[in-house]
């Protein structure tokens, strides 16, 4: 049984082992300053704090990765989160979303900040800085509700 134990640890640990050579892409798509969510809205400096440290990590294409996106499988998991964050809301192409989109994405930030969906409750298990406080949903949601009917007059 000892000897069944030993292979299977020594097998665990070379897969691990070789594991760390098989890693998901991590550099961020380019970032084009007309496209950015800054070059068409105003954004009040609170607002910018708030989307600085629970949001533009997983919502922008300048992402800053932890030391932990260097081991396998966190850098996968953690990849995954990066794209599907990227895939819903981008604040780096922000511009190329139509007026609807734009004031469907406001939406979503407010509800998902007070649903407390987001930040993901797993990106908050490391990143506890990031948690948003009743104040900074309420600034949120104020920012989103101004910049929506900003929008509207707009069209």
């Amino acid at each position: 049984m000892k000897k069944i134990l030993k292979i299977v640890a020594l097998v665990f640990f070379a897969a691990f082992f070789i594991a760390q050579f098989v890693r998901p892409d991590r550099s961020n798509p380019t970032v084009v300053q007309a496209e950015t969510l800054e070059s068409s809205m105003q954004i009040p400096e609170n607002v910018e704090s708030i989307l600085t440290r629970s949001c533009n990590e997983c919502h922008t294409n300048n992402t800053v990765y932890p030391w932990y996106s260097n081991i396998t499988p966190f850098n996968w998991f953690l990849d995954e989160h990066i794209n599907d964050g990227r895939r819903h809301l981008n604040f780096s192409v922000w511009n190329t979303y139509e007026t609807r989109r734009k004031r469907r994405k406001l939406e979503e930030i407010c509800e998902q900040a007070t649903g407390k969906e987001m930040p993901l409750p797993s990106y908050l298990w490391i990143h506890r800085a990031a948690k948003l406080s009743d104040r900074d949903i309420e600034i949120l949601c104020h920012w989103t509700e101004t910049e929506k009917t900003r929008l509207e007059k707009t069209q």
